[in-house]
């Protein structure tokens, strides 16, 4: 199970960090990721990270602006977002999957967090 939390309203230049905890499993051997959908739009890969190399994927539109993270000890995966815009504003979604590289597809998830909305205003 993936439980994410830390959406909310921001203002455009602004940051925030999610989280996901995962129960149920351990990071071993699992690509870490978050996706997300804005309304009308698919669902889209913004950034992953291996646990087994530390080997990082980042969405061109996010580069520069957002770092993911995870520890191990806590179970639980992290995306800081920096210099927020509106066309971030989304449902983020917490993803697994059992890979050793990174994933960047919606067919590579194994699981699934429930999503936490990010709202970002002009």
């Amino acid at each position: 199970q993936l439980v994410e939390s830390g959406g909310g309203l921001v203002q455009a230049g602004g940051s925030l960090r999610l989280s996901c905890a995962a129960s149920g499993f351990t990071f071993d051997d699992y690509a870490l990721g978050w996706f997300r959908q804005a309304p009308g739009k698919e669902r889209e890969g913004v950034s992953c990270i291996s646990s087994s190399d530390g080997s990082t994927y980042y969405a061109d539109s996010v580069k520069g602006r957002f770092t993911i993270s995870y520890d191990n000890a806590k179970n639980t995966v992290y995306l800081q977002m920096n210099s927020l815009k509106p066309e971030d504003t989304a449902v983020y979604y917490c993803a697994a999957s059992w890979s050793i590289v990174v994933v960047t597809t919606t067919r590579e998830v194994d699981y699934w967090g429930k999503g936490t909305l990010v709202t970002v205003s002009s």
